[in-house]
Order: C-alpha cells, then sequence, then structure tokens
C-alpha cells in the first residue's frame, strides 16, 4: 500500500460505495487532479452491496425526487455511458396501500411527482394485483404505480464508474482504512490512513453508516445511525409471473424478481442501532407474518440464500448533504436510498467542491438543520 498511496492529493474521498466512485468519476471527468478514494475494504463492499438493488423516483421530498429521476436517466444509459452492463430490469415500482391516511398521502406525493416529470400514478387494487400477481388485494385501498421505477445490480454500477474515474486519472485504493483527519484552524491538512499520511486541503466524506466518526475527525456532527436490515433470496419459484418491485408500505415488506426467485426484506422494528453484520433468525416471524397477511404463497417457498447490511440512518430519513470547515464536503445518511441516488448525488458533490450551484438545492440536507430549523421528513422510505 505505500508504494501505491500518493503523498498529495488535491481532494481524498473517504468511501467507496456507489456515492464515492460516482463522485471520483464527476471529478475526475470534470479535470480535477490527484482524486484519490480510499475505502477499508474492497470497492463497493460496504452497505451498496448489501442493498436491494431497487431505483425509483417515488418520494414525498421534492429534492429527493430531483436527484431520483436524475440518476434514473443515468442508470437507462449506463451501459452506453460507461460501458458496463448493469441488469436495469424497469417493471416499476409497486406501493400497496391499506389504510385512507396512506393513501392521502400518496396522493400528495404523487401530484408532486407528476409536476416534476415522474409517470406515477395512484391505481386500484385489482390492477395492483395484475402488476404484481402473487399479492392478496384482501384490505388494500389503492396502491401507488411508476413504469419507469425498477431494480438493477449494485456492484455493477460501483464497477462502471471505478472504471470509468480510472481511465479519467482517478487513483481508487481499496483495503485502505482512513484513520484520521488533521486539521489547522478548521482548515483540512491531511487524511491518514493504514498506509500513510496523504496531504490534502479537501476532503469527502461518502462513507455511509460508518460517517459519523469521520465527521468526528474533522469536528463535523453527522448525525448518522447505522441500523442493520437483512435481505433473502428464495429457490427458483416455478412459472414466476412478471412482477413489479413490490412493497406493502403498511409493513414494509418487499419482494421483486432475482434470477429464477425473488429477493425479500423488510425492515424489523424490534431491530436495534450498531454496526451489526451477522445474519440472525430473530425477524422471521414477523417476516413470516408480513408474507402471510400481503403474499401467502411465498410462504410455502424456499429460501436460497440471504444477507445483512446497514442502513445509515438520520432522524428525519432525509440525506446530509453540505460542506463544512473550509473544504470538508459531505453526501450521507440516505437511509436506505443511497444507492439509487449515487449518480446525482455524484453530480453534486462534485459542484460542492468546486463551488458551483448543483443542479437541484441541496441546502436543505445540510447536515446542521436539526439546530437550526429541525427536521425536514421524508416519508416514503421503507
Amino acid at each position: 500500500m505505500n508504494r501505491e498511496l500518493p503523498s498529495r492529493a488535491s481532494v481524498v474521498i473517504i468511501g467507496g460505495g456507489a456515492i464515492g466512485v460516482a463522485s471520483a468519476y464527476e471529478l475526475a471527468a470534470a479535470g480535477v487532479t490527484d482524486v484519490v478514494l480510499i475505502d477499508k475494504g474492497p470497492l463497493g463492499s460496504g452497505s451498496t452491496s448489501k442493498a436491494a438493488g431497487g431505483v425509483r423516483a417515488q418520494f414525498s421530498d421534492r429534492v429527493n425526487i430531483e436527484l431520483a429521476a436524475r440518476s434514473l436517466e443515468t442508470f437507462d444509459a449506463f451501459a452506453e455511458r460507461f460501458g458496463q452492463e448493469i441488469d436495469l430490469h424497469k417493471s416499476g415500482y409497486l406501493f400497496l396501500l391499506d389504510s385512507p391516511d396512506a393513501v392521502a398521502e400518496f396522493e400528495k406525493n404523487v401530484a408532486v411527482q407528476n409536476d416534476l416529470g415522474v409517470p406515477s400514478r395512484i391505481i386500484t387494487p385489482s390492477e395492483a394485483a395484475e402488476l404484481s400477481p402473487l399479492i392478496d388485494t384482501d384490505g388494500l385501498l389503492a396502491a401507488a404505480y411508476s413504469p419507469t421505477d425498477g431494480h438493477c445490480t449494485p456492484e455493477s454500477v460501483v464497477l462502471g464508474y471505478a472504471s470509468a474515474a480510472r481511465r479519467h486519472g482517478a487513483r481508487l485504493l481499496p483495503n485502505c482504512a482512513a484513520t484520521g483527519i488533521e486539521t489547522a484552524d478548521r482548515r483540512i491538512v491531511a487524511v491518514q490512513t493504514e498506509g500513510g499520511r496523504i496531504e490534502t486541503d479537501a476532503v469527502i466524506c461518502a462513507a455511509g453508516a460508518w460517517s459519523r466518526a469521520i465527521g468526528e475527525w474533522a469536528g463535523v456532527d453527522l448525525p448518522v445511525t447505522p441500523l442493520r436490515r437483512q435481505v433473502l433470496v428464495t429457490e427458483p419459484i416455478h412459472d414466476l409471473p412478471p412482477t413489479a418491485f413490490t412493497i406493502d408500505f403498511a409493513t414494509s415488506f418487499y419482494f421483486h424478481p432475482e434470477g429464477r426467485g425473488l429477493l425479500l426484506g423488510m425492515s424489523d422494528p424490534e431491530e436495534t442501532p450498531g454496526f451489526k453484520l451477522d445474519r440472525s433468525d430473530a425477524w422471521l416471524p414477523r417476516l413470516g407474518e408480513a408474507m402471510g397477511r400481503r403474499a401467502p404463497a411465498l410462504l410455502d417457498v424456499g429460501f436460497g440464500t440471504g444477507w445483512a447490511g446497514l442502513y445509515e440512518v438520520t432522524p428525519d430519513h432525509n440525506a446530509l448533504i453540505g460542506t463544512a470547515l473550509d473544504r470538508f464536503v459531505y453526501a450521507t445518511g440516505f437511509s436506505g436510498h443511497g444507492f439509487l441516488m449515487s449518480p446525482a448525488v455524484g453530480e453534486v458533490v462534485r459542484d460542492l467542491y468546486l463551488g458551483r450551484e448543483p443542479f437541484v438545492d441541496v441546502t436543505g440536507f445540510d447536515a446542521r438543520r436539526f439546530a437550526r430549523t429541525g427536521a425536514r421528513p421524508e416519508l416514503n422510505i421503507v
């Protein structure tokens, strides 16, 4: 590592997930020289590789909708732009709604989404069953659907961005953990790593669930809490019908096609914060209850594999995007939607570093909002 580690960089990106590599690409492609990215493990091996791969623009916050819609455009053109197939399936996203309050909230969300060009709409339970034949519509009042949403392979997105970043001169160093940030007079001086010291006057924090500690090194409060989320993949299902990415909004139980089976998961209301990456069976009874209520046919399907990953959760389930000190840029705390927004966030990070105005106003995502004006809640989080 000492042979590869540069003594100086224009900017050091900490975190090699989708947002980190997208930022490295955008900076290098914009002509920034000596871009260095470091990660404590292989690129994409943190939360990105554990993501369900969903990509959608159905959010309640206008800025999230704009970030997601912009990212969907990049995913659509990814193979052509970066020479990397990402296995994009535009099967649509389907949110199942079983309460009047949820229907009213999604009707408002759809109006905002439509105003921003997203072709989402409210549909009937019977229409939802046509799009997701495995569901039981008992108790459903409506559903929200957008045909341009879908899912793709996160690891392929990381590979595409990483390769493009390197072609533009960025240096990406996996298996090189950051260990500290040196500052003087509220200016960044260097980043300490396992492999040595890198002098720099700029740091980009894209470390997901591990961001709070990095912020503390620089004296910046990044209120991010790690929370385990688990995913299962079923065994092959005979005659599996075409299925939208389906989410039971009341329970957050979701599933989408994965190979010849389904990938599925659910947030566990009894999960506690912490860097827990081991799998646990404690949530299975609660998952089974949600499955039995909304997709009972899946109770007879076996599971082939699964994994655990980390959401980086903020108090209002909205991202932290902004700058602090002189040149400390952060993009973290996406509460489960960082991967799907990574192309657009990479552009925003580039512009914040260069002192340019991003395509969307992200000032409301400043980490200091909790002390200033309070939370900015994103309601469509699963």
